[in-house]
């Protein structure tokens, strides 16, 4: 026996065995350069789409909006303004869960109905989904902490800092500065789409001088390219380009002559508008009653649109520029000039008033019963003689009238910059066939020559009238905007007065009319000497027009009540301001109710030069005024005025009282109202 020796005898493996253990083999082969071929697919051929795939969902490009351009006054004080805002954005791409229950949970945390937020999601229809919709702008500091607090529950939820535009005067000079508001779809369609520079939710100007200056406020956006985690959160931000402001707008408005326009107009509803008549620069453009544009750029609610639309005074109507009124005894100006022209300045043949004309079967009385006796053309102005203008209107005819009411102004858009501006109306015969299909009537022209009958015209149509008046017939476009300068301070364009026409009037014209206008205000024998400012020269005109038929005039409603007007330029010699004001619904003269709101804004204009230096608003201003000084021993008391105002005399009642609208309406006799 041998020990230590081992023989192996080889096992031999089952052929079937064998067999199984290839194909495993091979199996685990095939397995294995498939999954080796498709790591190979997708992060050689994949590999660019994924990674920006992957990218996108870490990355976002953020659109970050330009602050609008600041405005100025003439003097340099802010009009309008940006200040930082705290908006809410949700973007519906981070919510993968329930999104009802997301916007649910903000709106308790915004205090604020479901419905509401709901409303706000929906309204940008055409928005993608990984876009940011604005749902609340302007948080308070309570409500952005309750978002920041809750942001685990808030997917999709974040807050964005942003320029919210500010108006600081808030309703002061309104319906001049317009307001701002997001841009909706069929706005966004019209300027282009997306080639504009514009997207859904940009804020764009809404009105007046924010709409017809967009281009030039609006900016130009930036970016930013923000990292976010799996929730839509900001984490950091990778790259940023720089928005632009807005260019600076610098304006001819004078901020305290407007403040003290809307003080003197006080709870009436109206328009005052005063122009420098050297260059057509406006100086106040004041509408009554107004609202504040600060409600538009935070979002305006829907019971605050509701509220503006059904007060029966509308607010958001610009009377400055849209309302039309029949100018009344102002009108006389025009025809005037008219038969000055006509006479090529020579004098007027008088006429004897006996408180009224007949014409037809018809009577058109004159505003004083007794009559104003022996009359010229400069005493008609003076005291507002119906009718000296009655037969002189006649002698002029309607189609005269028309030619130099137009020449100086009346009748067609003085081209503002804003929109919707009504051009007014002066009739003649072929207006009348045009609109009516009629031909004119002989006693038409008797309503028209006061300013009655189918004559409208605006408040600022008045204002450019009295100006072109003032300088001798030049009309220049009313221009509002001085300078604009880019946000480093170039000036990029001065504006230059607009010459839009001439009258052509002769040099004898213009005196005789400026002479009437001065006695208007100056001569105690005049209806407009609420005017009188002490130290300067005022010429003016007052009207008072009807504006419902004589048997309801002046009545209890509102609406029954006559309009006053006032139009004046001072000083007479080298005039520096014309100035026209309405008083929608006044119930008396132009001389009780529309002149005294002239007289403060010229007051406050001369006076102010008489103001030491460091008290530049306060002396000149009486108590109430929303600029007035402090009480007294705080600041200097301003030293007296050089001689007082002339004490208003009792003179003759309602000068300027006028007739009904319709043509060949007999004339009431105006109450005896003292001016």
């Amino acid at each position: 026996m041998e020990i230590g020796r081992i023989r192996v005898k080889p096992r031999e493996i089952p052929v079937e065995q064998t067999r199984r253990i290839v194909v495993a083999f091979a199996i685990v082969i095939v397995a294995f350069s498939l999954i080796f071929a498709r790591l190979w697919f997708l992060q050689l051929v994949k590999g660019p789409e994924m990674r920006a795939s992957s990218e996108q969902n870490r990355i976002r490009l953020v659109r970050v909006p330009a602050a609008r351009g600041v405005v100025y006054d003439r003097n340099g004080e802010i009009l309008i303004d940006n200040r930082p805002s705290f908006d809410v954005v949700f973007v519906p791409e981070d919510v993968r869960q329930d999104r009802r229950a997301v916007l649910r949970s903000l709106a308790s945390h915004l205090t604020e109905p479901e419905e509401a937020v709901l409303d706000r999601m929906r309204a940008p229809s055409k928005r993608p989904p990984y876009e940011g919709i604005v749902l609340d702008r302007d948080l308070d500091w309570e409500r952005v902490v309750a978002l920041e607090t809750h942001q685990l529950e808030l997917p999709g939820v974040s807050i964005h800092v942003g320029p919210r535009r500010y108006y600081p005067f808030g309703p002061l000079a309104a319906h001049l500065i317009g307001y701002v508001g997001e841009i909706s779809d069929k706005e966004l369609e019209a300027r282009g789409g997306p080639t504009s520079g514009l997207r859904p939710g940009d804020l764009v100007g809404k009105a007046n001088l924010e709409r017809a200056w967009d281009a030039e406020l609006r900016g130009v956006p930036g970016g930013q390219q923000v990292e976010v985690d799996a929730m839509g959160r900001r984490v950091r931000v990778l790259q940023e380009v720089p928005d632009v402001p807005g260019d600076t707008l610098t304006l001819t408005l004078d901020r305290d002559l407007q403040e003290t326009a809307e003080w003197a107009l006080g709870d009436h509803a109206g328009a005052v508008v005063a122009i420098d008549p050297r260059d057509g620069q406006l100086l106040v453009f004041a509408s009554k009653p107004t609202y504040d544009p600060n409600i538009f750029a935070r979002g305006i609610q829907r019971t605050e649109w509701q509220g503006l639309m059904r007060d029966p005074l509308r607010p958001l109507n610009n009377r400055a520029v849209q309302g039309t009124y029949p100018p009344g005894s102002t009108f006389k100006i025009a025809v005037a000039t008219g038969l000055l022209e006509m006479g090529r300045g020579k004098p007027i043949g008088g006429v004897h008033c006996a408180g009224g004309v007949p014409f037809g079967n018809h009577y058109f009385r004159c505003w004083r019963k007794g009559g104003h006796g022996g009359m010229n053309l400069h005493e008609a102005i003076v005291q507002s003689c119906d009718t000296f203008f009655y037969l002189n209107g006649q002698r002029l005819g309607v189609d005269g009238i028309a030619e130099y009411a137009r020449r100086l102004g009346l009748g067609i858009p003085t081209g503002i910059a804003l929109d919707h501006e009504k051009p007014g109306i002066i009739p003649d015969t072929q207006w009348k066939r045009t609109r009516f299909k009629q031909p004119w009537f002989a006693g038409e022209t008797l309503s028209v020559a006061i300013g009655q009958g189918y004559v409208t015209a605006t408040p600022l149509q008045m204002a450019h009238f009295a100006a072109t008046v003032a300088n001798g017939g030049t009309r220049f476009r009313p221009q509002y905007v001085k300078r604009i300068e880019a946000p480093d301070g170039t000036v990029r364009s001065e504006l230059q007065p607009d010459v839009l026409s001439d009258a052509h009037l002769q040099p004898a014209t213009v005196a005789a009319i400026k002479s009437g206008m001065r006695d208007v205000v100056m001569s105690d024998r005049g209806t407009g000497k609420r005017a009188r400012v002490a130290g300067v020269e005022v010429a003016g005109k007052t009207g008072t027009s009807q504006v419902v038929s004589l048997a309801e005039s002046n009545k209890k409603s509102r609406g029954s009540r006559d309009h006053a007007w006032f139009i004046a330029f001072a000083p007479v010699e080298n005039p520096e301001i014309a100035i026209s004001v309405l008083v929608e619904h006044a119930g008396g003269g132009g001389g009780m109710f529309a002149a005294p709101v002239a007289q403060k804004v010229l007051e406050r204009y001369f006076r102010r030069r008489d103001i030491e230096p460091g008290t530049p608003y306060g002396p000149a201003l009486p108590p109430g005024h929303p600029s007035a000084p402090p009480p007294a021993g705080l600041v200097p008391a301003r030293a007296p005025s050089p001689q007082p105002a002339p004490p208003a005399s009792p003179g003759p009642a309602r000068a300027d009282a006028q007739r009904s609208p319709a043509h060949g309406d007999a004339v009431r006799q105006a109450a005896a109202d003292p001016l």
